[in-house]
């Protein structure tokens, strides 16, 4: 009978305990994925859309700190062996080159500030988005890293065909972007999901809050996939907007 009952409280804890190298902040992907881990983020590829399907990264306090210049430096990723977008893509395109994870969340390390500009980590935006309701929501990012200590955050964009496209490597265009937000510490355990339509919104950011499950049926991945279960779906299936 102990030893049933010490099972029981084993399995019951490995529920509630995150692996010390998991990384939270990652959904869930497979083998035969393009993955890539980069020194600030991580990221799986996608060869079709010429783009990322999710970037993902932890952002604490201290990285909201800037220690080094926005450097500008568009680059190819040479880890992404069957070829990113180029330069020439987007030359006279009508489209700026938006970050997913913004190279304002990598100003505390120079490494981290070079990589945010490879082009795994860049999509079509049009301007008045990426530098609009796109550009809101990230600084509203960093004010809740400052807040809470630390945060994870998955974001990537979405394609409801049909699709248009850019530059001789046919980089499509994204319909919708979205970001999804876990705040995950002794004290506060919460998340939200924002999905919005890729053009040019004067309205809240809060106006496209939703669940992160409404997110992830969205873009059919299992996001936070390494949430103990007894957290995952209380924290995924609701948002509470006096956290946010």
């Amino acid at each position: 009978m102990n030893k049933i009952i010490s099972s029981f409280i084993l399995i019951v804890l490995s529920s509630c305990i995150i692996s010390k190298n998991a990384r939270i902040e990652e959904p869930k992907y497979n083998k035969e994925d393009v993955y890539v881990k980069h020194y600030a983020y991580s990221l799986v590829f996608n060869p079709q859309t010429k783009q990322a399907d999710w970037v993902a990264y932890k952002l604490h306090e201290y990285q909201t700190e800037t220690n080094f210049k926005r450097t500008n430096k568009f680059i190819i990723d040479t880890l992404i062996l069957t070829g990113t977008a180029t330069n020439s893509d987007y030359y006279k395109s009508g489209y700026d080159k938006g970050h997913l994870a913004p190279a304002s969340d990598m100003t505390w390390n120079k490494q981290a500030m070079y990589e945010s500009f490879y082009f795994s980590n860049i999509t079509p935006q049009l301007a008045e988005f990426n530098r609009g309701i796109w550009k809101k929501l990230e600084m509203q990012v960093r004010n809740w890293a400052t807040k809470y200590d630390s945060i994870y955050i998955c974001t990537g964009p979405v394609f409801i065909s049909p699709t248009q496209t850019i530059g001789n490597n046919k980089i499509n265009i994204p319909s919708h972007f979205y970001k999804t937000i876990l705040i995950y510490n002794d004290t506060v355990k919460q998340a939200i999901g924002f999905v919005f339509s890729h053009q040019e919104s004067n309205s809240s950011i809060f106006n496209y809050a939703v669940s992160v499950d409404s997110v992830e049926q969205l873009i059919n991945l299992d996001l936070y996939k390494a949430l103990p279960n007894r957290y995952e779906r209380k924290i995924e299936e609701t948002y509470d907007l006096k956290y946010w």
